[in-house]
């Protein structure tokens, strides 16, 4: 398998500690491909959504007689009440909640803070919508962001709302936290992004039922692939943005 940059950062920031119990708290086949993989004595992985739960069950992920796969949502104060943890991940979660949770993310850290016995590690993206950059490739990935999330919201979805770093080291100390270390990553956006985002953006202008509109939308999609696969192609990739990962620890 594959690592990508930021697990092999959680495995540098854990090196000759024990994994022990862990919880995965907003599962992925990504996240828990990774997690299968590292000496856990068990792990629990939540997801919010059954169609994610059959993804994984499908992607052959080695899962042992004491881990368990769970369909849960945070807001549920009964979903895994009275476990602790030694690590837990949250790998993109804060992100992901809006769809699942609008409005709770406020809530997220101190409902995770219940379940930390040793550390939280926390993978998130500084946010590139609505914000407008002044250069060319912050322009086009915010360009594509922004026309993703319209789609969405024309076809009754809930687009995922990233927040920045300086947000989360705020509520991690409101709910009794304090930040280890964190660590940034410069992203560069290649043609999976693109092509990824606007694939999901044309599936959402396709179901509309005013014709003229989606059409003009869909016209408004390809023109939009077109010029940032160019722009791609010539500078290598659309750098713009970052990833940051954050340990934190019980106070």
């Amino acid at each position: 398998m594959v690592v990508s940059a930021l697990y092999r950062t959680l495995e540098e920031l854990h090196a000759g500690a024990r994994w022990g119990r862990v919880l995965d708290a907003g599962t992925g086949t990504s996240s828990l491909k990774w997690l299968s993989e590292l000496p856990t004595e068990r792990w629990d992985a939540v997801t919010g959504a059954e169609s994610m739960a059959a993804q994984i069950r499908a992607a052959g992920i080695r899962v042992r007689e004491v881990d368990r796969l769970i369909v849960g949502n945070w807001e549920d104060p009964t979903l895994l009440a009275g476990e602790r943890y030694d690590v837990v991940i949250a790998d993109y979660l804060l992100g992901a909640v809006e769809g699942f949770a609008p409005y709770f993310q406020d809530q997220l850290f101190p409902r995770l803070r219940e379940l930390v016995g040793g550390r939280l590690y926390l993978i998130g993206l500084e946010p590139y919508v609505p914000y407008l950059p002044t250069d060319m490739s912050g322009q086009v990935v915010s360009a594509i962001g922004r026309l993703r999330d319209a789609c969405l919201l024309l076809a009754g979805e809930r687009p995922y709302r990233e927040y920045p770093l300086s947000w989360v080291r705020r509520q991690l100390e409101q709910c009794g936290m304090r930040v280890v270390q964190e660590r940034r990553f410069p992203i560069r956006f290649g043609p999976a992004f693109i092509q990824g985002q606007l694939n999901m953006a044309k599936a959402r202008a396709e179901r509309l039922s005013d014709r003229a509109f989606a059409d003009a939308l869909l016209t408004h999609i390809e023109r939009t692939r077109g010029e940032a696969m160019a722009l791609c192609e010539r500078r290598g990739g659309l750098r713009s943005g970052e990833d940051y990962v954050v340990w934190a620890e019980p106070r």
